[in-house]
């Protein structure tokens, strides 16, 4: 099993992903052999500190502050973590809204907490989009098609978050 499908599945919950496209990365650098080569980029898994260093040096920003600002939109984010539906992106927009980048990390089931937390471990995903939009969205491991934004929605479709 790869990084990614341990991350994928709640197993590395001190470990954050990183996609990023190959617009921001140098195909022959360092950071592509770390990572799996998807579609449309690279996506990385690896210990929290190292992982928040290379996100800020891949894109320039701080991922948390990315990640507090993002939070103020939701969206779909692909659970396999490389792309997602950009929330202002609609039918009669012509403008680029591929995903540039996506930090996520994950947190342990936790009862006490209650909401999605209770059901399982959850996935929080952090886009940026190439129109410039940041979106979130999280998800419960194991019920990705029950939680968080489902494919061309905006709202999630769990009730207690």
């Amino acid at each position: 099993m790869s990084k990614l499908d341990e991350f994928l599945a709640g197993e590395r919950h001190d470990d954050v992903a990183l996609f990023l496209t190959e617009a921001y990365l140098d195909s022959q650098g360092k950071l592509p052999k770390m990572g799996e080569t998807v579609e449309s980029g690279y996506v990385l898994v690896v210990p929290g500190d190292d992982g928040r260093r290379a996100f800020a040096s891949g894109t320039g920003m701080d991922a948390m502050e990315f990640a507090r600002g993002a939070m103020n939109e939701r969206g779909h984010v692909s659970r396999t973590l490389d792309g997602g539906e950009c929330p202002e992106a609609d039918a009669d927009d012509a403008g680029d809204h591929e995903v540039e980048f996506i930090f996520a990390f994950s947190e342990a089931q936790n009862e006490e907490v209650g909401g999605l937390y209770e059901r399982g471990e959850v996935v929080h995903a952090y886009a940026h989009c190439a129109c410039g939009a940041s979106y979130s969205d999280k998800w419960v491991v194991g019920e990705e098609t029950e939680t968080g934004v489902q494919p061309g929605g905006s709202e999630p479709v769990e009730g207690s978050e």
